[in-house]
């Protein structure tokens, strides 16, 4: 290997940069100026395949065909009057209440039900699929990896380590590796790409004839409220924008300019007919698809439960369930295994990690056929220690993979195998009868204040604070006859 002196390994650098300013220097869709991309369109568009069945996979398509259509269909006319008409756009709502919506590279935009139960009209939800459509047609997120893969070629950083305690390879293998990656999803954009993007959303909702000063009530109803901590591992609006309050009157003022630029004055809100799109929309977790009580992880739909350690963090997604230690320093994950049996499930494991196994034996979990192995996974990043039971049960082979470095993995093995030797089969009623929340819109039947209609409509008061801020109003706010509002109920 040759070794250049310092002055001349910097002069290269310098003569390198610029042979790559000149070879993938491209013109901004939005601002037509000259700027350093390291990627094309084409990669954009690879990048979007590559990631989408990825976010699919993990956040689950939640299951209503008319708001879906609705979404796509008012997605396609944005996509078809902004500064990229030619890029195929594609649109999914997600089945995760929290509060979010995002763009991957390549024309890909995704809609949780939380952020759908959040709005208020048409018109809000215009301007914020095309503040996320803003992002991909300014190529934010792009320009965000080329700056990443330029600091990275600059400083020679190499590929980063996935935790302290589990190695890249053993993520990969147990399926952490996976939405470890989502990292590329939540970039955070620079304020002057959100400020953009907010431009962007305002001209591109009052094109398609909506009021984008609705836009701003959103921000309004985000500032009212307390980031809660998010159960699904997805970071929501709190975490990927910046604050709510410095943004309502620039919005405002935006929209009332675009208004007069191209000179409409029928601007729709469309109040009630989005009310009406959501109603019977899940609202918050949906018990089905498992959930925590009492250190008790359930899932109705499957019928199985299993303890979760005390003081360790779940975050439950449609294809697996992780629970992570407090101290951040063992997990274990749970998910559906490749295999007929136990002993199926755990050679084909042991073939894609290459694990080296410490011992192995039968055994029966509650009376159900299992399959336990010790064993330690090797790689470049380092040695991850391995607990897993294989269990068969009711035709499918359920898998749970405890994690911890190996230095420490007999402080945790205790924990790990009470979790995994506690799977039982449900059958507690209630349980197995869960339903989930879902919205109910309700129409006025006279003048009275949202506090009177919320008690009207038997919501505990509890809830009044929490159902008025869905409506994005105040409780004294005034209500006339025939006027639709939003509640909760099973």
């Amino acid at each position: 290997m040759t070794i250049l002196p310092a002055r001349k390994s910097v002069s290269v650098l310098i003569l390198l940069f610029i042979a790559l300013w000149i070879a993938r220097c491209a013109v901004n869709p939005v601002t037509g100026k000259r700027e350093l991309m390291l990627l094309s369109e084409q990669e954009e568009i690879a990048l979007g395949q590559e990631y989408d069945p990825q976010v699919v996979s993990m956040y689950g398509v939640y299951d209503d065909p008319k708001l879906t259509a609705f979404i796509t269909d008012l997605g396609n006319r944005i996509a078809k009057i902004s500064h990229r008409p030619n890029l195929q756009f594609h649109f999914r709502l997600l089945d995760s209440p929290v509060i979010n919506a995002f763009a991957v590279p390549g024309g890909y935009v995704y809609i949780t039900r939380g952020i759908m139960a959040y709005l208020n009209s048409e018109a809000e939800f215009a301007g914020v699929l095309g503040h996320e459509i803003g992002h991909i047609t300014a190529r934010h997120s792009a320009k965000q990896l080329s700056q990443q893969q330029l600091a990275q070629f600059g400083l020679g950083v190499g590929v980063l380590a996935t935790s302290e305690f589990v190695s890249r390879e053993a993520a990969q293998v147990v399926g952490m590796g996976a939405q470890l990656g989502m990292g590329l999803l939540f970039l955070r954009f620079s304020r002057d790409h959100e400020r953009q993007s907010d431009q962007l959303g305002v001209e591109y909702a009052t094109k398609v004839h909506y009021d984008a000063r609705e836009m701003a009530h959103f921000f309004q109803t985000l500032e009212r409220m307390t980031p809660a901590e998010q159960s699904e591992g997805l970071p929501g609006w709190f975490s990927t924008h910046p604050s709510p309050t410095e943004r309502v009157a620039k919005i405002r003022r935006m929209a009332d300019q675009q208004r007069q630029k191209l000179g409409v004055s029928d601007l729709k809100v469309n109040r009630e007919s989005y009310l009406r799109r959501i109603d019977g929309l899940v609202y918050g977790d949906d018990p089905r698809q498992g959930f925590v009580e009492n250190n008790m992880f359930y899932h109705p739909d499957l019928k199985f439960r299993f303890p979760t350690p005390k003081g360790w963090k779940t975050v439950n997604t449609p294809t697996q369930v992780q629970i992570v230690s407090s101290d951040q320093k063992a997990a274990i994950i749970f998910k559906i295994a490749e295999g007929a049996t136990p002993q199926q499930a755990a050679q084909i494991f042991l073939n894609e990690s290459k694990a080296t196994v410490i011992n192995a034996r039968n055994k029966r979990v509650s009376g159900l056929p299992a399959r336990v192995l010790r064993s330690e996974i090797s790689g470049q990043s380092g040695k991850t220690a391995v607990l897993s039971y294989f269990i068969k049960y009711a035709g499918n082979v359920y898998v749970f993979h405890g994690l911890s470095a190996p230095a420490t993995f007999s402080s945790y093995e205790k924990i790990l195998r009470s979790t995994m030797e506690g799977f039982r089969k449900l059958t507690d009623p209630r349980i197995l009868n869960v339903k989930p929340e879902r919205i109910r819109i309700k129409k006025i039947p006279r003048r009275m204040t949202l506090q009177e209609a919320l008690k009207r409509f038997k919501v505990p008061n509890e809830r009044w604070e929490e159902i008025a801020l869905l409506n994005g109003m105040e409780l004294s706010a005034n209500l006339t006859k025939g006027m639709l509002i939003k509640i909760v109920s099973r």
